[in-house]
């Protein structure tokens, strides 16, 4: 009889209860809810993103080094980003890079479009040939880097023996990674092998968003099916093709481990771009104010160049 009262007031309490806690949370409104539910990630993404980006400002100013912590910090105002603008091997090692994104975009894009174009034509057995394109992209780049950094040795190289078999050269007469002519060449097609199935997926995505009336409408208009490729597969696609080029472009701008792994920036300073000069100089200088104010040096310029874009692309998404 005890353990039946005992269970029916605790029935009761929560009988009480709940209808109190449901009042109380009926009673908020959606903007208070909307911030509950969102204010973690806030606090993360000031915690991840925003502190270390206003540390490294203000890093940018002084004269601190990582490795000697103890040593008084003088502030310096903009005189690292005065001998940062104004040396000649950061302005080399700008040209590097924009060398490289210059043709890893122009190289993606254009094989990317062409895959998507044929992958969305769904002939038979494209399934098992869209998964075969996407491979390189899921490896992780540690992988990739290896995997070419062999495929490239002038003596049991894959790569040497193909271009020796088509161009009747020697296969140890070149050095991919070891030349100063070839060796920028040799991380571009790493990179376009690699990330060129991205390009294509959002390539085909906007191909598969055009509908299929218009195409018919063309059709019956007795339009070609190149006229039909310039006037609607083209200028519909083109917003899907303008963002994979701003992806691909801010990445490939701050591109670091495949360059890394391939070439280190070598031979010389032939392949190294800002990111291996920005390395450089905050992990083996220990230069942390220099370093600061290259990294934001190199911010404002992506998120400058960025900012046009996306106005352009919205311009165009606007026709």
């Amino acid at each position: 009889m005890n353990e039946l009262s005992a269970s029916s007031r605790i029935t009761y309490r929560a009988v009480m209860v709940r209808p109190s806690v449901a009042h109380r949370i009926r009673g908020l409104s959606d903007r208070t809810l909307a911030w509950l539910f969102i204010t973690p990630t806030i606090v993360l993404l000031l915690a991840i993103n925003i502190f270390p980006l206003l540390w490294t400002i203000y890093l940018s100013f002084t004269n601190y080094r990582a490795n000697r912590a103890n040593v008084p910090t003088i502030w310096l105002g903009a005189d690292w980003y005065q001998s940062i603008l104004t040396d000649p091997d950061i302005w080399a090692a700008m040209q590097v890079t924009a060398h490289f994104v210059i043709w890893t975009v122009v190289i993606e894009t254009v094989l990317g479009f062409g895959l998507a174009y044929l992958i969305d034509k769904k002939f038979r057995g494209h399934g098992i040939w869209t998964t075969i394109i996407l491979l390189p992209m899921m490896l992780s780049p540690a992988v990739v880097g290896n995997f070419w950094t062999f495929l490239y040795q002038p003596q049991i190289g894959l790569f040497n023996y193909v271009v020796a078999f088509f161009t009747g050269r020697a296969a140890s007469s070149f050095q991919m990674l070891g030349d100063v002519t070839l060796s920028p060449w040799a991380i571009v097609i790493v990179d376009a092998w690699m990330w060129t199935p991205y390009v294509m997926l959002i390539c085909l995505a906007g191909l598969r968003s055009i509908p299929d009336y218009i195409y018919e409408a063309a059709e019956v208009d007795r339009a070609s099916k190149w006229r039909q490729f310039w006037s609607i597969t083209l200028p519909m696609a083109l917003p899907f093709i303008m963002l994979a080029v701003l992806f691909r472009g801010i990445e490939n701008f701050k591109m670091f481990d495949m360059v890394n792994l391939l070439t280190g920036g070598g031979p010389g300073s032939t392949t190294e771009v800002a990111s291996i000069t920005l390395k450089r100089a905050a992990f083996e200088s220990w230069r942390t104010g220099y370093s600061s104010a290259f990294a934001i040096i190199l911010f404002v310029t992506v998120f400058g160049l960025a900012n046009i874009y996306v106005k352009a692309l919205n311009k165009v998404k606007s026709r």
